[in-house]
C-alpha cells in the first residue's frame, strides 16, 4: 500500500521528523487559500504515487496567490507516467544548503531490514548510486534486535553530514525506524533530507524532510484499523479493482501483451522478456499488465485471470508463463480452456509450462486443438512469439472486439 507524499508526511510529523509547513488541496481555489496561509514563495507539488514528479512538471514554485491558483490548475489534471495526480501539496519554500538520501526498507534477499543513505542525495540519486556505489552506505538491521540510537549515530557518521549535526541526523534516522516498525512499513524514504536555513546564520541551519515515500504492508492492515485514513480517493482502475476483489495481484500497464504467471519474480522476468524481445525485434510492443496468480491456482482462478487481462482493449495477445510447484500446470491448462469457452475469444494465447504436471497440461492443450493456443518451450521463445504476434496485430489494427 503506497502512500501519497502528504500522507507519509503525516506519519513523519507524528513521530517528530521535521517537515516544512504544508497543506493539501484538491482544487485550485483551495490551493490559493493554502498558499496564502503558508506564505510566498511556496512549492506546489502534484500528489501521485510515483517519483520524478519534478521532471514531469508536477512540481512548481508560486510567488503570489494568482500564480498559485494558476499552477495548481495546471498540475491537478496531470498524470505522471500513468499515475493520475490526486490533489496538490503546498509547502513553504526552503533554502537548501545540501541534500541527502536516507531510506529504510525490507531486504528480501538477506531477510532483514536495510538502512541506505548517501550524502549525494537529490532527484538523480539512482544515477549516483549506479555510477558511484561507494557513496552509498548500507546497514543491515537484525529484525530481532532492531535499530538503536548507537546504530543511528554510527550510520550518521558514515554518511558524512558535512553541513549538518550528526546528532540531529541520528535522531531522524531513529525516528524513521520508529515510523517503519510501528507502521508495518516495507519502505520509508526521505529524498531529499535537506540541510536548510540561512547560509550565513549557523543557528538557522537544520535538517528537514522535504519529501516522503512510504509503503505499508497491506497484510498488516488489520492492526491499523485498515488504514482508513489513508484510503485513496482517486478512482480505481476497474480492472485492478476487479482483480483485487478476487485476491489477485494485478497492475495495469500501457502495453499490448498481457502477462500472467505464478510468482512475482517469474512475472517480472516475463515482463522483462517481452520488453527485451520487442526491442530486439525493433518494435514498440510492451507488456500490458502484471498479473501474479500465486500458488495453487485453480481452473476458476485462471479463467478469471484471462478474463481480466483480455478485458483490456489494448491487449493483442496473452503470454502465460507458469512454473508448476504448488500450482499444477494441468489445472492451469483446464482454466485456460474454460476461459476461452466463456469468453469466446480468438486472441492468441502463448503458453510456456514447466514443472509440476507440465506434460499433462500441454497434452490437455494439444488435445483441445485450439488454433489460438501457441505453445513454446522456453520463456524467451514464448516472449518473442508474444511480442512478434502483438506487433503484427498492432500493424493490422486488430482490436480485442475483432478477436472476440
Amino acid at each position: 500500500m503506497d502512500l501519497y507524499e502528504y500522507q507519509g508526511r503525516q506519519l513523519f510529523e507524528e513521530e517528530g521528523i521535521p517537515v516544512p509547513k504544508g497543506i493539501y488541496a484538491m482544487t485550485p481555489q483551495e490551493a490559493r487559500k493554502a498558499a496564502d496561509s503558508i506564505g510566498y514563495p511556496c512549492v506546489i507539488k502534484g500528489q501521485a504515487k510515483i517519483g520524478h514528479r519534478g521532471q514531469a512538471g508536477a512540481v512548481k514554485i508560486a510567488h503570489d496567490a494568482d500564480e498559485a491558483e494558476k499552477l495548481a490548475a495546471q498540475i491537478l489534471p496531470m498524470s505522471v507516467r500513468g499515475h493520475k495526480v490526486n490533489g496538490v501539496l503546498l509547502c513553504e519554500a526552503a533554502h537548501i544548503i545540501h541534500e541527502y538520501y536516507v531510506s529504510i526498507s525490507v531486504d528480501r534477499t538477506s531477510r532483514d531490514y536495510d538502512v541506505l543513505a548517501t550524502a549525494a542525495g537529490g532527484t538523480e540519486v539512482e544515477d549516483i548510486a549506479r555510477q558511484h556505489p561507494e557513496y552509498v552506505k548500507r546497514l543491515h538491521i537484525d529484525p530481532y534486535k532492531g535499530f538503536t540510537l548507537d546504530d543511528a549515530k554510527v550510520m550518521a557518521e558514515q554518511i558524512g553530514f558535512y553541513h549538518a549535526d550528526n546528532d540531529q541526523a541520528a535522531q531522524i534516522l531513529l525516528k524513521m525506524w520508529k515510523v517503519f516498525s510501528d507502521s508495518d512499513a516495507t519502505l520509508v524514504e526521505i529524498n531529499p533530507l535537506a540541510k536548510v536555513g540561512d547560509p550565513d546564520d549557523e543557528s538557522s541551519k537544520s535538517l528537514c524532510a522535504l519529501d516522503s515515500k512510504v509503503s505499508l504492508d497491506g497484510n498488516a492492515a488489520f492492526r491499523h484499523d485498515g488504514w482508513k485514513r489513508f484510503a485513496d480517493t482517486a478512482p480505481a482502475d476497474p480492472l485492478e479493482e476487479r482483480a483485487q476483489q478476487h485476491g489477485l495481484h494485478y497492475v495495469r500497464l500501457k502495453g499490448q501483451v498481457g502477462v500472467i504467471g505464478n510468482g512475482a519474480g517469474l512475472v517480472m522476468s516475463s515482463l522483462d522478456a517481452v520488453a527485451g524481445a520487442a526491442q530486439d525485434q525493433g518494435t514498440d510492443i510492451k507488456p500490458a499488465n502484471f498479473l501474479d496468480i500465486g500458488g495453487g491456482a485453480s481452473a476458476e482462478v485462471m479463467a478469471e485471470c484471462l478474463s481480466i487481462v483480455l478485458d483490456d482493449p489494448n491487449v493483442k495477445d496473452v503470454f502465460v508463463n507458469v512454473y508448476g510447484g504448488i500450482t499444477s500446470c494441468q489445472l492451469v491448462a483446464e482454466g485456460i480452456l474454460e476461459a476461452l469457452d466463456k469468453l469466446n475469444t480468438t486472441a492468441p494465447i502463448i503458453i510456456r509450462f514447466d514443472g509440476n504436471a507440465a506434460k499433462e497440461g500441454l497434452e490437455t492443450l494439444k488435445a483441445a486443438n485450439r488454433p489460438n493456443i501457441i505453445v513454446e518451450s522456453t520463456m524467451e521463445q514464448a516472449a518473442a512469439a508474444a511480442a512478434r504476434i502483438a506487433a503484427s496485430m498492432e500493424g493490422n489494427g486488430n482490436t480485442q472486439e475483432e478477436n472476440r
